[in-house]
């Protein structure tokens, strides 16, 4: 008989002894019996026969993990506190009857002519990877529309040539139909799409493509980065500074960090690209700058003191756009009708009975409904608490804009582009199709709209909601702020002159930066210095729990002994922002250190039960 150590999938345990009758490779997946019911594991290790009695391996499968795979699982688990058998649930493993049949590559030249500066940014991606051994990382900062997409085409080209595969990420919400449409035009059957949104037999066409080799850029957002792809040779990482490639759920690794570190492992290149960088990202890897974009067209930004509502001056610049036969995007950063419901009387505000956030009101299903955990209520008529009627909204959103301007211009088409109404890829494709063909004359949508789509006839854009960004309880506010407003406006203006109309009490900080994204970063490297990242390392830990005294318990616990370790500072403990979500109370403590080791360490040593571990957080609300 022989022992083996058995990590189980998807499982937060540690590792089970087993047995089988044959020898097994590390990395194998198997199939064995916990507790009477079946469970897949990987074969981490031999060991020697237990002393305790031990079950048999029930079933070989026909697939392994790689040691590059075992290699990364054993570091996300390391780095993001989780454990082994959750870090190879988010990996797919290789079959082991794969036979990579050499295809014949048809690697006719692209009918792309990139100009001189895009063959000089290519030329310094790829000289960098071989000029340093520290890195093998390089940022491509090009401005929107300065076509980072066509060097990311050419260097997948060349990849080809060496019979090397690339891997393509991009956030899930800019898999457009137009970016499919662009590398299958160029790439053809070597593309592979992988999404959330395939159906069950297009994900196992997809897999199939991967298995045999005949897949050669795989593209996709942070879940493509663990298909089992064979002789990689380059990834590179669009919007690198997208919030969507960090994972809210165990293990909760940052894809961008992932790729980076891949790179090292495999010795590759990884190219990560972006119109406004992250602060991290310009400040640790050299970077090639792409200014200016193919479109000659000027933009004029229009500043309004006002707060979130659809103006006079909104609504003179829809008409004025609409009278020239010409077409708009509205930015919100809120789904809905109206982010919360208020007596007017008493000031009662409709939380979740769940969590303790205000219930987004949709008028279509004429309901409350929780962003959070998706409770639902009826509208009510008459406040609950004092029985007047004077119930209002606050802060508007999507919906209730798209019926606002629809009442206004009753003969032109308005279209809600958010989450609640974009729920498949093909509704995604049709929205765009129409825009784009000038059947919608304007799009009102939330963070989504500024998601590398490309829009060709949009004149104006308007951008609310700034200052409710920049006021969030986050140390990136600013960032992540004039990031979203440079995003939005480079959606207009592609073809033509555009105005972007922006409404917000904070103009000057807006109109000093909004041409000058690097101004910017060299500025706010000055105030997260030895506060922040980059320049240090933060961790958030969460206690939940349906009993609050509980979470209260084991938080105190957990800080208590924390307070003993001199190189990890704590920066703040308590109530969450939101407090309670999905009817469990929420507490947690913040920590800071100069390295990642001195954090993970002090976890170790001073970790219970309750503790969920974010390491890198970028959720703070």
């Amino acid at each position: 008989m022989y022992y083996y150590n058995i990590s189980l999938l998807g499982s937060p345990l540690g590792l089970f002894t087993y047995y089988s009758s044959r020898t097994l490779d590390i990395g194998t997946k198997v199939s064995v019996k916990v507790r009477n019911r079946l469970a897949d594991g990987v074969v981490i290790s031999t060991c020697e026969k237990p002393e305790f009695d031990t079950s048999e391996i029930l079933e070989v499968y026909d697939s392994f993990y790689s040691e590059k795979q075992m290699e990364l699982a054993k570091f996300i688990s390391t780095y993001y506190i989780c454990s082994l058998g959750e870090a190879l649930g988010i990996m797919t493993p290789f079959l082991t009857s794969f036979t990579s049949g050499d295809m014949e590559l048809d690697c006719n030249e692209l009918n792309i002519k990139l100009s001189t500066k895009q063959t000089q940014a290519l030329s310094f991606l790829k000289q960098h990877k071989h000029s340093t051994k520290e890195h093998t990382t390089s940022l491509l900062y090009g401005d929107t529309g300065s076509g980072k997409t066509e060097i990311y085409m050419q260097y997948f080209h060349d990849m080809l040539k060496a019979k090397k595969r690339s891997i393509f990420l991009m956030p899930e919400i800019s898999l457009t139909p137009q970016m499919s449409q662009r590398l299958e035009e160029h790439f053809g059957e070597l593309v592979v799409m992988w999404h959330s949104k395939l159906t069950p037999k297009q994900k196992r066409e997809s897999l199939q493509k991967i298995h045999d080799g005949r897949a050669y850029i795989i593209a996709g957002p942070r879940s493509a980065l663990f298909l089992p792809v064979k002789d990689l040779g380059l990834i590179v990482v669009d919007e690198e500074h997208d919030d969507s490639y960090k994972s809210s759920s165990r293990p909760r690794y940052n894809a961008r960090d992932i790729a980076i570190y891949m790179g090292k492992m495999y010795d590759i290149p990884v190219v990560l690209g972006s119109a406004t960088p992250s602060l991290s990202s310009y400040t640790k890897f050299p970077h090639v700058r792409l200014k200016g974009g193919h479109f000659s067209s000027k933009k004029e930004f229009i500043y309004e003191r006002s707060s979130e509502n659809l103006s006079p001056l909104i609504f003179d610049s829809l008409q004025n756009t609409l009278q020239l036969k010409e077409q708009a995007i509205v930015f919100l950063p809120t789904r809905a009708n109206f982010k919360y419901l208020i007596c007017g009387d008493c000031g009662h505000t409709y939380e979740c009975v769940f969590c303790s956030v205000g219930m987004s009101i949709h008028q279509k299903s004429r309901a409350l409904k929780c962003h959070y955990c998706n409770f639902t209520q009826a509208i009510p008529q008459v406040c609950s608490e004092c029985g007047s009627d004077c119930l209002t909204s606050s802060r508007l959103g999507t919906a209730e804009a798209v019926k606002n301007i629809s009442d206004e211009f009753k003969d032109s088409c308005v279209e809600q582009f958010d989450r609640d109404v974009i729920t498949t890829a093909n509704k995604l494709k049709k929205a765009l199709k129409r825009f784009n063909d000038r059947e919608i004359d304007i799009l009102v949508g939330t963070q989504m709209l500024s998601k590398g789509h490309d829009y060709h006839g949009v004149t104006l854009a308007v951008v609310m909601g700034m200052d409710n960004m920049l006021n969030m309880s986050d140390y990136r506010a600013r960032e992540k702020a004039l990031s979203s407003l440079i995003q939005v406006s480079g959606r207009s203006g592609r073809k033509q002159n555009a105005k972007v109309l922006v409404q917000t009490f904070n103009e000057d900080f807006f109109k000093t930066y909004i041409d000058s994204y690097e101004d910017f970063l060299e500025e706010e490297k000055v105030y997260r210095q030895e506060l922040y990242p980059p320049y240090k390392k933060l961790c958030r830990i969460l206690f939940s729990h349906k009993n609050a005294a509980k979470a209260i318990e084991a938080m105190n616990e957990m800080h208590d002994s924390l307070l003993g370790i001199s190189n990890v500072d704590i920066v703040g403990y308590g109530k969450c922002a939101v407090e309670r979500v999905a009817n469990k109370y929420r507490f947690e403590i913040l920590l800071r250190a100069d390295k990642s080791t001195d954090i993970i360490k002090a976890i170790s040593t001073c970790r219970v039960p309750l503790a969920e571990i974010d390491m890198d957080p970028i959720e703070f609300g």
